[in-house]
């Protein structure tokens, strides 16, 4: 989960609303430019004093966050932390050219704190920045202007900045910024699925999903026909004759089937499309969101996969029948679909609500 700074400075009428709105869903910190402005804040939140322009106070009153311009405020993080040791402080960087990003670079390996302001449209000196604070244990806050662009600077690198500042333009988007900072899904617990029998059931459509990501050897989407019981499906990332490797592919399942999506989500393959988030699955349970480039829906022969879990449960999966369509197995082993054969073991995943709209819910639902 990554870390979310409300900025307040710049807030008018609805500040009140928006503090707490932000208390509500628990941002890590509120930020102002006044002392007075965080003194009624509960400890439950991080009281942030960002100064920018102004001088320092004589006294940092209820802070427990200090971030300073050392160019504007006459003292470096260092220095300041000798004269109030019970305050932590940080260093806040305007990335505008070469210099400014050395700046950056050299707080992202040496401070606890820095806040860096990117005035370029381009997220490649943010790159920099998380690449050379890689062995720090300082953390990055990077201004946001929106939600949206959050988004994205959670992901720059692959590792994203540790937090974002952002101030809101209204009661609303707090929620949507704790949503983005809390878009890693968990990981999950996988079983062991012993394989009963399988049937070849004639014409259908299936589902390819090609994603946007190079999948690895032991990753895959988990698939099912119903809600409560998938399989994990491999990539096309290991050799196959007669075609190259598409990393990027999973020959899923017949279109009725389910995947698991975003906000612990299913969705049917049917309804998949270009940005759609699909989540990808090792055989250790890792997950990773990764995002839908195509889906490619084609009549093809196909076989009924049923294996059954260790507390009994029935798990069922339609695939494509053909000997290039793999599952993975225990230790990442790539088997064959038109290959498996009643007693050998494939992974899956046994979510343990029932769904609405694909999402998770308590109530009755019977899926045969």
């Amino acid at each position: 989960m990554k870390i979310s700074w409300l900025d307040i400075r710049s807030l008018g009428e609805a500040r009140d609303a928006i503090v707490q709105e932000a208390l509500h869903h628990r941002v890590e910190a509120i930020v102002a430019d006044d002392v007075a402005d965080l003194k009624d804040l509960p400890p439950t939140v991080t009281k942030v004093l960002f100064p920018q322009g102004k001088p320092l106070p004589e006294d940092f009153g209820d802070a427990s966050v200090v971030i300073v311009d050392p160019a504007r405020h006459g003292a470096t993080p260092a220095e300041l932390a000798l004269r109030h040791p019970d305050v932590e402080f940080g260093r806040f960087v305007e990335i505008i050219d070469a210099p400014t990003l050395e700046d950056a670079c050299e707080s992202a390996r040496t401070e606890k704190w820095s806040v860096l302001l990117f005035r370029d449209p381009t997220k490649i000196p943010l790159e920099i920045v998380i690449a050379a604070a890689a062995r720090s244990t300082g953390s990055l806050i990077t201004v946001a202007q929106d939600v949206e662009e959050a988004e994205i600077i959670f992901g720059v690198l692959e590792h994203g900045s540790d937090g974002v500042m952002m101030a809101p333009k209204g009661v609303g988007d707090t929620a949507a910024l704790k949503r983005a900072a809390e878009a890693d899904v968990p990981n999950l617990n996988l079983v062991e699925l012993r394989i009963v029998e399988t049937t070849h059931i004639g014409m259908g459509e299936r589902a390819c999903v090609d994603t946007c990501t190079h999948f690895r050897e032991d990753e895959g989407i988990l698939v099912g026909s119903h809600s409560k019981g998938m399989i994990l499906c491999v990539s096309e990332t290991h050799p196959l004759p007669y075609m190259p490797t598409r990393p990027f592919r999973v020959n899923a399942g017949a279109i009725h089937s389910y995947t698991l999506g975003k906000d612990e989500r299913t969705n049917y393959l049917s309804e998949l499309k270009a940005g759609s988030k699909v989540t990808a699955v090792d055989v250790k349970g890792n997950t990773r969101l990764v995002t839908v480039g195509r889906v490619k829906i084609e009549s093809r022969p196909l076989i009924s996969i049923d294996a059954e879990a260790p507390n009994g449960q029935r798990v069922n999966l339609i695939l494509q029948d053909d000997w290039h369509v793999r599952v993975l197995g225990p230790g990442g082993a790539v088997l064959n679909s038109t290959e498996l054969k009643p007693g050998d073991t494939v992974l899956g995943y046994l979510p343990s609500e029932d769904r609405h709209v694909g999402y998770p819910i308590d109530e009755f639902c019977l899926e045969k």
